[in-house]
This record gives C-alpha cells, sequence and structure tokens, in this order.
C-alpha cells in the first residue's frame, strides 16, 4: 500500500526539519558576569595614562581573568547585555551596548564592585544596561571584529550590524546573533 498524501507530507517535513537543522548554525554570545568601578580610571594596564583611548561615549571596560588573554584583550570591543540579576527588574530590557577594553580588571586603579567577573563596566556603560544600584549582573556578549568598522561579529554566526535588532518571544529586544533569545 502506498502513503497518504498526508504521510508524503509529513515525511517531507521531517526530512526538511533534519536539513535546515544541519545547515543552519545556532549561535548565541558567552555568557558571564559583570561588576562596575567608578573613578579613577587611569593608569591603565592597557594603556597606561593615554586617555585618548578611552571612547567618547564612556562605554568601556577591564577585562577579567577569562578573557584577559595575556593583554590581547587590550583593544577589543564587545556587544553586552544584560541578560540577568539577583534582584528582579535590574536589568534594562532590550539595551544592548558596544565596549572597548581599556584595562584589567584585577590591577584596576579602581576597585571593582565584584571580584572574578568577566569584565567590569564603566559607571556608564553598566548604568546603560542595568540599574546602577546594582553591584553585579549576569551578561551576555559577543567579541566583535574591529576591522569592519560597523559592528560586525567577529564569528560565523555574525547577522550583520548591531542595527537589525530583533523581539524575543518576551518582546524585549535580541542582538542580531543571539539566535532564540
Amino acid at each position: 500500500m502506498s502513503p497518504s498524501p498526508l504521510e508524503l507530507e509529513l515525511q517531507l517535513l521531517s526530512f526538511l526539519t533534519i536539513l535546515a537543522g544541519i545547515h543552519l548554525p545556532v549561535c548565541s554570545g558567552d555568557v558571564g558576569t559583570a561588576g562596575q568601578y567608578t573613578p579613577p580610571y587611569l593608569p591603565t594596564a592597557c594603556y597606561g595614562n593615554d586617555v585618548s583611548e578611552f571612547p567618547s561615549s564612556n562605554l568601556f571596560a577591564s577585562a577579567g581573568e577569562g578573557i584577559w588573554d595575556n593583554g590581547a584583550a587590550c583593544g577589543r570591543q564587545y556587544l553586552v547585555r544584560c541578560i540577568s540579576a539577583v534582584v528582579p527588574m535590574t536589568c534594562r530590557a532590550g539595551q544592548t551596548i558596544q565596549i572597548k577594553i581599556v584595562d584589567r580588571a584585577v590591577s584596576s586603579v579602581s576597585r571593582p564592585s565584584r571580584d572574578g567577573a568577566t569584565m567590569v563596566l564603566s559607571t556608564t556603560a553598566f548604568g546603560a544596561v542595568a540599574n546602577s544600584s546594582a553591584s553585579s549582573i549576569n551578561i551576555e556578549f559577543q567579541h566583535m571584529n574591529e576591522e569592519s568598522g560597523n559592528g560586525t561579529e567577529s564569528s560565523h554566526c555574525g547577522r550583520g550590524n548591531r542595527s537589525s535588532v530583533s523581539r524575543t518571544s518576551h518582546g524585549e529586544r535580541s542582538m542580531p546573533w543571539a539566535v532564540g533569545h
């Protein structure tokens, strides 16, 4: 007996679903923690007293040991968003920022609000993604490709520039590389 049209459709749909799963990359950023630190920010492990290395937006951070990479983190740019915190409603929904690493957290002049964080954000950067009264937050972050100059992600999961933002099932904005959020 031959399969019914409905059975053929289901088999085709199953085949296409499997095929799509093989060819579509699953992308997400790394997950970590962030604290904040206050001035003074100079001197830094990356640039000494060179204030010209700080972005004019004041969206910068110190690298924790997990991303320090023996100093290779200096100058790296990351997309960062708050995903949760101990206190509910701490994260600023839909806020994603691009920061530049300018220092090493363990040797920064100003002490971080949380030891052992993945990155320690400037007060401006922290306040852009979370309530400034929090001492630490959980973050999702993605290393940016500096050569592109247009916010293109460095991984194969990049989806273009950071202005392409989608909505999550909860109505929050999602980063372009964070599929399934």
